[in-house]
């Protein structure tokens, strides 16, 4: 009897090792700090989807879907926006989701010390809890793209009970409401979910850990993937795509993004924006746009694994404004202006960040710009080291990616608005302020559309931002995984995946 009892346990034993199961994901690099309120990083949304459900969600049509939410209500003439708050959801230290926890995390958005969420909910002016189940934001203006922001991490919520205790440490064991809880991080090693087993959706949650590791070179990312040492990687070299479609073993999963990879000018974020003409002469600039062949840059830098573009959005997406279309390379038009702005041999310094995709960008336009009088130096440099240069201005043009919003403001209002975080350019026009205002205060889309196409019209004249292309988000994976739905954002999402 007691050797048959001892063979049922070993059984049970291992039927449950068999159950267990760990997905590991490869991160192109390591993520910031996992605090939604502080967090910059593109890699660190991808934690964060496993992590710390938002109030809404994308679908793969970046259709906005209820998350931790349940339904809105707009009121007020577009004043105030009513949320219902899903019933039974608990944070990952037990604690309740209710209203007055979703009013504490938007209140800790706007005021906490270091906050990079603050600007996006600038627009809210207060939060009211109506009732255990309901909260409303009551706005100082109307904000079309208020929704498309509570789907990313200023519609995050972490435990106001954790929040409070750790202070400036949370980030470092961060409590949310996600699918998976924080178990470890070692940093530039691996970031370790366990699976939380009171999730309010966990019927679609089949693993019992997420581990995510960085590794910052895609040759070592892609080993790792045909070793098994991972069941999926993000952001795959471009290049490595035809290889790895044709290995039964493996799947790849790609879609356009909603960011765009361009060059930033300084044309006046300091006073170096005037000592060289390609920050101070828009017809140099204009040049230099007329110097490039985008389907090329997209066939040669990204393998063809990009849509070619000369907006903040993809010529694809439905605020693209078709007023201003790609304009076709001209090299005599490009010498032409070069010589009307007293500089045949332009010269000026690109800052690229080390990543392989930013190195290639440069090297092909490099090469492009050359054949109408051109001289670009290209200036390396580690990436955190250049949004710091990019924000003290020191720099002369800058290649950057930028991941992207679902609402075309989040890709326009922080880059072009005078002032603003990320308006490297320095660029400060009171009549595209005026423009980009009335964009987020606009509701109906045919208005707004109107009020995207006159500021295009206006980016195309001065070029703070010349626009290359909308790269694809590209993953691989085994086959044995099932269940991945590609959405723009480039999140990986682990409701209804499956280790078959």
């Amino acid at each position: 009897m007691k050797i048959t009892r001892i063979a049922a346990t070993l059984a049970l034993l291992t039927a449950c090792a068999a159950s267990a199961q760990t997905l590991r994901i490869g991160l192109a690099e390591d993520p910031d700090v996992l605090d939604p309120t502080l967090a910059r990083t593109f890699v660190g949304r991808i934690v964060f989807a496993g992590l710390c459900d938002k109030l809404f969600d994308l679908d793969e049509n970046l259709k906005i879907v209820p998350q931790l939410a349940t339904g809105y209500e707009w009121s007020g003439d577009y004043k105030a926006l009513t949320i219902k708050i899903r019933p039974g959801v608990t944070f990952h230290d037990g604690e309740k989701l209710d209203a007055a926890a979703v009013k504490y995390n938007l209140e800790r958005h706007k005021t906490m010390q270091g906050s990079n969420r603050r600007g996006e909910l600038a627009p809210v002016a207060s939060v009211d809890v109506v009732d255990p189940a309901t909260v409303r934001l009551n706005l100082s203006a109307p904000f079309a793209p208020l929704l498309a922001i509570l789907t990313d991490r200023a519609g995050m919520m972490v435990s106001p009970k954790a929040a409070q205790s750790a202070g400036e440490k949370f980030g470092a064991k961060p409590v949310c409401s996600g699918p998976f809880k924080f178990a470890e991080r070692v940093a530039q090693d691996r970031i370790v979910l366990e699976r939380f087993p009171n999730y309010w959706n966990k019927g679609a949650i089949h693993f019992d850990k997420v581990v995510y590791q960085p590794i910052t070179d895609s040759t070592v990312l892609l080993a790792n993937l045909k070793s098994g040492q991972l069941d999926m990687i993000e952001r795959m070299a471009p290049s490595d795509v035809p290889a790895l479609q044709s290995d039964k073993r493996f799947k790849v999963a790609k879609v356009v993004e909603i960011g765009y990879q361009g060059i930033t000018f300084n044309i006046g974020k300091s006073e170096l924006s005037q000592k060289n003409p390609a920050g101070k002469d828009p017809r140099v600039r204009e040049a230099f746009e007329l110097s490039l062949d985008r389907d090329a840059i997209v066939q040669v830098a990204m393998s063809g694994e990009a849509l070619p573009g000369n907006q903040w959005v993809a010529p694809t997406n439905s605020w693209y404004a078709k007023n201003v279309p790609i304009p076709k390379r001209d090299l005599a038009r490009a010498k032409a202006l070069l010589k009307e702005a007293g500089v045949p041999n332009a010269s000026f310094k690109l800052m690229t960040p080390t990543t392989s995709d930013a190195q290639r960008v440069a090297q092909v336009v490099q090469a492009m710009a050359r054949e109408a009088g051109f001289d670009v130096k290209i200036e390396s440099t580690e990436f955190s080291t250049t949004l710091d240069l990019a924000d003290k201005g020191q720099y002369e043009a800058f290649v950057l990616a930028w991941s992207g919003r679902p609402d075309p403001d989040g890709n326009l209002f922080s880059h072009l608005a005078c002032k603003q975080p990320l308006d490297y350019s320095g660029n400060c026009r009171a009549d595209m302020d005026d423009l980009i205002n009335k964009s987020r205060a606009t509701v109906d889309p045919a208005a707004r559309l109107k009020l995207f196409e006159q500021i295009a019209a206006m980016e195309a004249k001065d070029r703070p931002i010349v626009y290359l292309y909308h790269r694809h988000w590209l993953w691989g994976y085994t086959n044995k995984l099932s269940g991945f739905r590609p959405v723009p954002d480039g999140m990986i999402r682990l409701q209804d995946l499956k280790l078959n």
